[in-house]
């Protein structure tokens, strides 16, 4: 080997030796059992530490999602919902929460007079899931002033298309009789003044009774509720209304089949009473009066101005009348009294 071969073997070593990697790092060193053990205890404890301080953070800011009891849980001041025996929608919704859990949470607020208690913004048919399976039920916490409880209330429902007419209806009536101005009432609904001006009138002029027997009737439209509201003034609807709900039929139907059966009720046309009608006159040939009779009633109408005052004089009699009535053969069996 040459001098030059011998340098430059000797010096390509030497470079080979530097660029080996230096490292600081220790000798891995296996843990026992319990260190091990120790060590997962004391990371589990600070995560939970983590989340507990979290939590109140959320809570001190007003919003915290947690697990809530059902039965610590009070209706909103305000109802938006008709109840219903026959829900599909709950149901199909049990059976969800049954067999995955409840998926989303829903939104209460700290209950303004009453500590460790809330008030139910939306959710309610979770709420009475979880009660039902009596389970908690998850739920977002937030600080909401009335005004936001029933704004984020109406929006929600409305976001997911959840409320009928009638119910719309009928939390708008319900705003306003508890004082809300229709500013509140129109961001609630997200409508507009003609809109809710409609909808407070058909609101008033729907018996609660007869709303809640029906029950939110979801396929029902605008122009129903509005025909059926119109269709209410008159006595012969209200009579054949009231035998609807006291069928059997009616009990067993759901709130869309109950409403069609109101509704047809309403909007048969009333049936005529044929009316006997015979005139009064006076000795000297007037027709100062008539008498109208038919199966319900009988009327005597005078006229004023052919014999003022008569019609006064008779009423004042009608005790005398009456009493000679039940003299007469025949007239105590007449007196139903």
């Amino acid at each position: 080997m040459s001098r030059k071969d011998a340098i430059d073997s000797l010096f390509l070593k030497k470079m080979a030796v530097s660029e080996k990697p230096v490292t600081d790092k220790p000798p891995t060193r296996v843990r026992s059992g319990a260190i091990s053990a120790m060590g997962s205890s004391l990371q589990e404890m600070a995560e939970g530490a983590k989340a507990a301080a979290r939590l109140q953070d959320q809570l001190a800011s007003g919003e915290a999602v947690v697990s809530l009891d059902p039965s610590t849980i009070e209706g909103s001041p305000i109802t938006d919902r008709l109840p219903t025996d026959i829900d599909p929608k709950f149901d199909q919704l049990e059976a969800s929460i049954m067999e995955d859990g409840q998926q989303v949470p829903i939104l209460v607020r700290p209950h303004p007079e009453a500590t460790g208690r809330y008030q139910i913004v939306y959710g309610r048919r979770r709420l009475r899931v979880a009660a039902k399976l009596g389970r908690n039920v998850s739920a977002i916490v937030r600080n909401l002033t009335d005004r936001e409880l029933v704004v984020a209330q109406g929006r929600e429902n409305l976001d997911r298309a959840d409320l009928s007419f009638i119910e719309k209806a009928l939390f708008a009536l319900r705003l306003e009789d508890a004082g809300f101005d229709r500013a509140t009432i129109i961001a609630a609904l997200s409508t507009d003044k003609a809109d809710l001006s409609r909808y407070i009138a058909v609101a008033r002029s729907i018996p609660m009774t007869l709303a809640t027997q029906i029950g939110p009737a979801s396929k029902a439209g605008r122009s129903r509720w509005v025909a059926l509201a119109e269709s209410l003034g008159k006595v012969s609807s209200m009579d054949a209304i009231d035998q609807i709900i006291a069928s059997e039929q009616f009990r067993n139907s759901d709130s869309d089949a109950r409403f069609l059966l109101v509704f047809k009720a309403a909007s048969k046309p009333s049936n005529k009473v044929s009316k006997r009608v015979r005139a009064w006159s006076t000795p000297k040939g007037r027709k100062a009066a008539k008498i109208q009779k038919d199966a319900r009633q009988t009327a005597l109408i005078f006229d004023e101005k052919l014999v003022p005052a008569f019609g006064e004089y008779v009423a004042d009699q009608l005790d005398r009348l009456y009493t000679q009535f039940l003299e007469t053969n025949g007239g105590e069996r007449s007196d139903r009294q």
